[in-house]
């Protein structure tokens, strides 16, 4: 019988899937999925045209819990790990942003574009 941890495993990967799925249809391609580095994990890394979008993928009882469950130490980490990822990939972002995708059942997914900005990019 799974545990929480494991519940809640699968249920982030589900959210993953269909949040890639709901923004390929918006014309977005995934190029890399669970991202991680050092400093932080990156749930979905997609383009648009030129523009690279780092995505925080939420899966919560209700839209607004996902939208208000991700914190500023959260934003910083998922910011870190751009950073990494940007270093593994030079040139292939000409712009840049972070987008959040809320995911609850019986509800249409949520994309949130340019949910924030960076305070500080090096």
């Amino acid at each position: 019988m799974p545990n929480k941890r494991q519940k809640s495993e699968k249920r982030g990967r589900y959210a993953e899937i269909w949040a890639s799925l709901f923004l390929f249809i918006k014309g977005y391609r995934t190029v890399n999925r669970r991202f991680r580095s050092k400093r932080g994990e990156i749930d979905l890394i997609c383009k648009h045209g030129t523009t690279v979008i780092f995505v925080e993928v939420k899966a919560r009882k209700t839209v607004d819990d996902a939208l208000y469950s991700i914190a500023y130490k959260q934003r910083k980490r998922i910011e870190a790990a751009s950073e990494d990822w940007l270093k593994l990939n030079p040139g292939k972002a000409k712009s840049l942003r972070f987008d959040v995708v809320a995911i609850a059942p019986r509800a249409f997914p949520t994309h949130i574009r340019d949910a924030w900005r960076p305070t500080s990019y090096k």
